[in-house]
């Protein structure tokens, strides 16, 4: 089995990629495999409303690295979705993500999909919109027919600073009951 996890953190290896890696650290002890991709340093486009990706079950523009990502995504068994929070919401390159790869799905249910696929959504924050960040990024779990995994309170680490989330032991400890939580899961629907 395999998780990926995409990392919508305009800094690599900064506080969402430590959470996502706490995650995958109990994932990896069940044998599972993981992938993180991280999206600094690239620009996903947003959605042009072209409808050409109908039929396609993937977008048609290719001048970014979208399609490569959506791809790992229909492969995965499971998907992490990781952000800090921006202006109490995710990033802006995981909201153009979202919104392109709703889109490919919408547009391709009679292709392969990610219905079934385990998904659990995890934030980096400073203050507030944590939760407003999880639940734009569980919608797209929740619209896809997926399953979301969740753990003992919400799937969010408070820090600013990169390396500030390892001083939250709640917030990590969190993270590893989600890491275990979701082997379990795609354990039993394996």
């Amino acid at each position: 089995m395999k998780v990926i996890a995409i990392n919508g953190s305009a800094r690599k290896d900064g506080n969402t990629a430590i959470i996502i890696n706490k995650v995958f650290e109990e994932l990896n002890a069940a044998g599972i495999e993981t992938e993180m991709i991280q999206f600094a340093g690239n620009i996903i486009e947003p959605c042009k409303a072209c409808w050409a990706c109908g039929g396609q079950n993937n977008c048609v523009r290719k001048k970014d690295m979208f399609h490569e990502v959506y791809e790992k995504m229909l492969d995965a068994d499971g998907i992490i979705l990781g952000s800090p929070v921006y202006s109490a919401n995710v990033s802006a390159n995981m909201q153009a993500f979202l919104e392109r790869a709703a889109v490919v799905g919408d547009m391709n249910m009679d292709g392969k999909t990610m219905k079934h696929k385990v998904g659990a959504a995890v934030a980096a924050v400073r203050r507030g919109g944590a939760l407003e960040a999880v639940d734009t990024m569980n919608h797209f779990f929740l619209n896809h027919e997926m399953v979301v995994v969740g753990s003992t309170y919400w799937n969010m680490v408070y820090g600013q600073m990169p390396g500030d989330v390892l001083k939250d032991e709640e917030g990590l400890a969190n993270m590893k009951n989600l890491g275990q939580n979701m082997a379990y899961l795609l354990n039993v629907l394996r």
